[in-house]
């Protein structure tokens, strides 16, 4: 296995980590990428198989488990009942259990309130142009979830700022102070949250948090530990990735100058797969293997790790023609942004209605949007998204 170098804070990686991911892919089905002292591939092929593949999974060997550092236990108590970071038995059971509330009727429900948000938002911007990021692209999901949960809306600064320290812990930038805002702001979730759902068992309601607590299973609930876990992955998973969406989205059609002519109601559903193809939040999911196995020639071992290259996958020239190339017409192909098999994005209906609805109004309501600043990606991967999005009308 060949090994590369490439550090994921470098600035001209931040600002366009895919040539890198060509190399990844030229070098091999599997290329060792040494700054993280990680195997990964960007091979679509590899990536989906490994994504379906039951001897992989996002929790450690019980026995090779690494140690939890003190300082982080409070952090690591939560993502110890996360969906993400569980395999079945007891990610299934966790999974049927949040699907009971979690349906694709409440969420297509959401539409016209997602709509009206959308206009409320695009109403309180500033009328000389403004950062989109911080004036639409951040608040709209985080507000949309708000009101999912059943949370009240004043509190979605509070979630916005809890969601963002919290996500610093799986950036390459990473550092003992985020790593103590993250403790903090997990810290002050759990005891908002705590309280908040004994509230909800008092006084339930139409609201996903009063359906979590309602949802059974063969007898079984979700437990207080379980329900905040499911809260904050709601929140932060939702959240972090459909703000870079968009922002990485807006940004693509204002490039391309195209936006018109894609953005009618029969374009928007393959225009919107296209921005998630193209340039997707997240670009780099881990996976443990538990059992000994070999993918495209190579041998892992129990408790190897590997890292998907979602991303690079969704430029990968044997599924796409020329895959670098932004076409909302090409036919849409299933893609990885979501993810795949087991941990399939659960969120993955609720962030295509946000996109759908969102950006044909966003452009009706602001004739002759431009870009007033070239855009700059922020140091943020394994994800990817805009610092900001300075724009006019």
């Amino acid at each position: 296995m060949q090994t590369l170098w490439q550090s994921p804070t470098d600035p001209a990686f931040v600002q366009d980590p895919y040539p890198f991911y060509e190399r990844l892919r030229a070098a091999g089905p599997f290329v060792h990428w040494g700054d993280y002292d990680l195997p990964v591939t960007a091979n679509a092929a590899v990536v989906g198989a490994a994504l379906r593949d039951r001897r992989l999974g996002r929790e450690a060997p019980a026995e090779l488990a690494p140690p939890i550092p003190e300082h982080l236990a409070p952090f690591y108590a939560v993502e110890a009942h996360s969906m993400l970071e569980l395999d079945p038995p007891r990610h299934t059971r966790l999974r049927g259990l949040v699907l009971r509330a979690f349906t694709s009727r409440r969420i297509a429900g959401l539409a016209p309130e997602i709509a009206t948000l959308c206009h409320r938002l695009i109403d309180a911007l500033p009328a000389g142009g403004c950062d989109l990021i911080t004036g639409f692209a951040q608040p709209l999901p985080v507000i949309v979830i708000a009101r999912l949960l059943g949370v009240p809306e004043d509190r979605a600064g509070d979630l916005l700022t809890w969601s963002n320290a919290m996500v610093g812990m799986y950036q390459a930038r990473r550092s003992r102070a985020t790593e103590e805002a993250a403790v903090a702001a997990t810290q002050d979730f759990v005891a908002f949250l705590t309280d908040y759902i004994a509230h909800k068992r008092r006084h339930p309601a139409d609201d996903l948090i009063s359906h979590l607590i309602a949802a059974e299973d063969n007898g079984t609930t979700l437990s207080t530990e379980e329900l905040i876990a499911t809260c904050i992955l709601l929140l932060n998973a939702g959240h972090e990735a459909t703000v870079h969406t968009i922002g990485n989205g807006v940004k693509t059609l204002l490039e391309q100058r195209s936006q018109a002519a894609i953005l009618t109601v029969d374009q928007i559903p393959g225009t919107v797969e296209e921005i998630l193809r193209h340039d997707p939040a997240l670009h780099l999911f881990t996976r443990w293997v538990h059992a000994d196995l070999d993918l495209s020639g190579q041998t892992f071992r129990r408790g190897d790790r590997i890292g998907l290259l979602l991303a690079a996958a969704n430029r990968d020239p044997n599924l796409w023609d020329a895959p670098t190339r932004f076409d909302p017409t090409r036919p849409v192909r299933t893609h990885f942004s979501f993810g795949a098999g087991t941990h399939f994005c659960i969120g993955a209906p609720l962030a295509r209605l946000e996109l759908q609805t969102a950006l044909p109004i966003l452009f009706q309501r602001l004739p002759g949007l431009h870009l007033t600043a070239p855009p700059r990606y922020a140091d943020l991967y394994h994800f990817h998204g805009l610092e900001r999005l300075d724009i006019a009308w």
